[in-house]
């Protein structure tokens, strides 16, 4: 028999975190080094996959990862993770990274990627996502219908060798 997934909201996996950027994450020319925000990044996409899915995941792509701006010392850094598409066995996760101006509270968004992570059981074997995802408002819906391009892109650069 075939069961339906019940889906979860957005919301209800949204996950985020803040840091204070010190001097051992700054690299050469005094700015937030690039691998330490991947670091963060990865672990709020597998923190809000985990969320989504209520088991252990894998990250197995990094997609359309844009560095826009650099951060440097005593800023403020904001990470926010969000399901933004769920498959069989996978889940795309947005991770849109900020420097907040402690001052006055306004964000500048740095970066956004998208990262595939994958439920997987404890031998590390993918295993099917037991919920599905509730699009509710346009932007949640943009992200579902990009998600799908994505995913195409994604599998075309496989099929190719990348």
């Amino acid at each position: 028999m075939n069961e339906k997934k019940r889906n979860k909201k957005v919301e209800e996996s949204l996950t985020e975190t803040t840091k204070l950027l010190q001097y051992k994450e700054i690299n050469g020319q005094n700015r937030l080094f690039g691998g330490r925000l991947m670091e963060w990044i990865d672990e709020i996409a597998a923190l809000t996959a985990m969320r989504h899915c209520g088991g252990l995941v894998t990250t197995c792509a990094v997609d359309n990862l844009r560095f826009k701006y650099g951060a440097y010392i005593n800023e403020v850094i904001v990470l926010i993770g969000k399901v933004t598409y769920v498959g069989n066995t996978s889940m795309e996760v947005r991770v849109d990274t900020y420097v907040e101006n402690i001052k006055t509270g306004i964000r500048r968004a740095i970066n956004h990627a998208y990262l595939i992570c994958v439920h997987v059981d404890d031998n590390g074997k993918p295993i099917p996502v037991k919920y599905g995802l509730e699009v509710e408002t346009l932007s949640e819906k943009a992200e579902w219908e990009g998600a799908l391009k994505r995913n195409i892109a994604r599998k075309q650069r496989f099929n190719d060798g990348y």
